[in-house]
């Protein structure tokens, strides 16, 4: 019992603490210490931006122009007139952009949490039956079964910590990309190297819906956890513990894979 609580109450605390970074925005992350760095360094990365983006425009207009005379064209000359104020707008403000794409995201999970009712995660629990097989366990059975529990609770534990591993991973990219943004987004200013800014945001795009994937994955998971599990009350405390072990790892493997692969995921939907 203390094996299989132990390693519940682990996998239950950091299910908890992933709903929680689902729904916390960066800027109040650990008190907003770290996103008052991410700021500081952006602001200092704008000046660079800046640069590159004249960098960037004038090769864009030699690449593109044959000569000095299609620069004199109207059309020719609004048009590169137009990129470099829009590069220019998304170097100064690619904070905004980028906070705003989160808020996006941030009501797509907003939604999903109040369309189906549930504020926190589901935490998951030993079901009674298993709690009575346990009790009702004599000396020599009881090795085996501890040895069961105890590659279980084992096992269960190292999935938490992968888990939540994978989602301080997502934040951590959300802080990266926001600070070094100024210097993709320059590239928007020369038409041979504007696909490189679009990519860039697509990419930041596709880390903040990754939020959104392991929400419904946890959903998910809470619905197969509340479920009674299928006991075979015939069987010998063993089986019956290595059996429930066993259903409860998969789903788990299942929730830890999905959330792993999040990214895939949504590459593969984005793609479409």
């Amino acid at each position: 019992m203390d094996n299989l609580q132990s390693a519940l109450n682990t996998w239950n605390t950091k299910l908890a603490e992933i709903w929680m970074l689902l729904t916390e925005s960066p800027e109040s992350f650990k008190g907003g210490d770290i996103w008052n760095i991410i700021v500081q360094i952006h602001g200092a990365l704008q000046a660079i931006g800046l640069s590159l983006l004249v960098l960037f425009f004038l090769w864009g207009m030699i690449r593109t122009c044959t000569s000095w005379q299609d620069i004199k064209r109207p059309e020719q000359a609004f048009k590169l007139f137009l990129r470099f104020i829009i590069a220019r707008g998304l170097v100064m403000y690619g904070m905004e952009l980028m906070t705003g794409i989160f808020d996006i995201v941030q009501g797509i999970i907003s939604t999903i949490t109040q369309t189906i009712g549930i504020g926190t995660a589901s935490t998951t629990v030993i079901p009674q039956e298993i709690i009575d097989a346990i009790n009702n366990t004599g000396f020599l059975e009881s090795i085996p079964l501890w040895a069961v529990t105890l590659l279980g609770s084992i096992f269960i534990t190292i999935l938490s910590f992968i888990m939540i591993l994978t989602v301080y991973g997502r934040f951590f990219k959300i802080y990266m990309y926001t600070a070094i943004s100024p210097v993709p987004l320059a590239t928007a200013a020369g038409e041979s190297t504007q696909n490189t800014a679009f990519t860039f945001m697509k990419s930041y795009a596709g880390v903040c819906l990754e939020g959104a994937i392991i929400l419904l994955a946890c959903v998910i998971f809470s619905a197969f956890a509340s479920a009674p599990p299928v006991i075979d009350s015939t069987a010998s405390a063993v089986s019956m513990i290595w059996g429930y072990i066993g259903e409860l790892i998969f789903n788990m493997l299942v929730l830890v894979g999905t959330i792993k692969m999040s990214d895939r995921i949504v590459k593969e939907m984005m793609e479409l």
